[in-house]
């Protein structure tokens, strides 16, 4: 029992939505309008002495953004919160914040909690950045004294020295981030709840606190974390909860639930769609992308093949690339023409260019292709997240099978023993 962190038990979240009626509804005989305006008078009335929103409209429809949510996390358990857009995400952590009360079900927490969900959220803005540090140290039970040993490391982590003594209602978003960001991780929270709003800040800062967040689990404690940043998941994550339409879809290892939610996007497979509009008058396109075989394997000899076609009455130079990146759009690998010393003339008309790898060095799994052509720097046409295939287990010429590795790039390399720096047999080392 002590074990667990936090306990989510048959969970749910009931929002109240007021309609008013349609317009031809609503100028009837007056008969029904006071009878609708009567009813409605009742409805409020039963909900104000039950205790219960008043919500205004004609008809009271309820949307539950959460439903029969059922987890557990551990103490110094990283536990990625993901799903899509409306999937019940804040919601989940802002009663686990204690922000909104739960409609239904229970949820116990063991230990202080410092939660991360809007920008805004836990400052008073018309306090200057060094009296909301100490504010929201005293709201999560931390002494002045605690507080000024940790204040330094705070400033010099959100990078504000210079507008400690300004309102944070005249910070940028970016400012006001790194600071409730530095003051929530550093003001040592047994638990620590961090909601999208780190999108806010710059790469540089997201890398800050995916690191600080590592730091903070190292050391014992708690953090539950919410990204459409399937790489920042898969970076900090251990565990990973799966929510769609604001029920429990799936709870497990984070790759497990990561390639499950991918699974489920309607953009996991796409295929190429040609453009099929009359080409204007000097310039080319990407009609047609292949990948021979279909679905290669490791250390596997593949293809990719282009069509192009073009509408240059005079020949130009051009570069192709291939790049290549998991479905968490994580960046892999790239192709690329120039790289090898290759430019190509286009004419009038189509042609196909391939590219060739002998031994293809992906590990197992699915991939998305994004597509170029260009002259130099100049994009001429650029397709994103246009192709996917999947990399089957295969392996290099003398090596052992290569199934999934949790890493998507396999090198081939050349392993020999070593004794007093020179080359030996494995008999010698026996």
């Amino acid at each position: 029992m002590s074990e667990i962190a936090i306990r989510v038990e048959n969970l749910g979240k009931c929002y109240l939505l007021g309609h008013n009626a349609a317009p031809a509804e609503r100028y009837t005989a007056l008969r029904d309008v006071i009878g609708r305006n009567a009813r409605g008078l009742a409805r409020k009335t039963r909900d104000m002495l039950a205790g219960r929103p008043i919500v205004q409209g004609d008809e009271v429809e309820e949307f539950w953004a959460l439903k029969n949510v059922d987890f557990e996390v551990r103490h110094g358990e990283r536990v990625g919160i993901i799903g899509r857009n409306g999937a019940g995400k804040s919601t989940l952590l802002k009663v686990l914040s204690r922000i909104t009360e739960p409609s239904a079900g229970r949820v116990a927490i063991r230990g202080r909690v410092a939660s991360l969900l809007e920008v805004g959220t836990g400052f008073h803005p018309e306090l200057t950045g060094r009296e909301n540090v100490f504010l929201n140290g005293a709201i999560l039970g931390m002494s002045r004294r605690e507080i000024q040993r940790k204040f330094d490391e705070i400033v010099d982590f959100a990078g504000v020295e210079r507008f400690l003594d300004t309102p944070v209602k005249r910070y940028s978003s970016g400012m006001y981030v790194r600071l409730a960001f530095a003051v929530a991780a550093h003001l040592e929270p047994e638990i620590l709840i961090v909601d999208e709003v780190l999108a806010v800040g710059d790469a540089q800062f997201q890398k800050k606190c995916i690191s600080k967040m590592e730091d903070v689990s190292t050391s014992g404690r708690t953090i539950l974390f919410v990204s459409h940043n399937m790489a920042a998941i898969r970076t900090l994550c251990t565990r990973a909860v799966l929510l769609e339409s604001g029920a429990l879809a799936g709870t497990g290892p984070i790759d497990q639930i990561v390639a499950e939610y991918i699974s489920r996007s309607s953009l996991s497979r796409p295929r190429f769609e040609p453009d099929r509009s009359p080409l204007e008058n000097d310039t080319a396109r990407i009609s047609g992308f292949s990948v021979s075989p279909g679905d290669p394997a490791t250390g596997a000899p593949v293809q990719y093949t282009f069509e192009i076609e073009s509408s240059h009455s005079r020949h130009v130079e051009v570069d192709l690339a291939v790049s290549i990146s998991t479905p968490d759009s994580s960046r892999v690998l790239q192709i690329y023409s120039l790289d090898m010393g290759k430019r190509f003339f286009l004419g009038k008309g189509r042609r196909k260019i391939s590219a060739a790898i002998s031994a293809l060095p992906l590990a197992p799994g699915d991939y998305i292709v994004n597509l170029w052509l260009g002259s130099g720097s100049t994009p001429i046409d650029w397709k994103k997240n246009c192709f996917a295939f999947t990399v089957q287990p295969g392996m290099y010429d003398g090596g052992s099978y290569v199934s999934n590795t949790g890493y998507p790039v396999v090198v081939p390399s050349i392993w020999t023993p070593m004794i007093d720096d020179r080359e030996t047999s494995d008999e010698k080392l026996s």
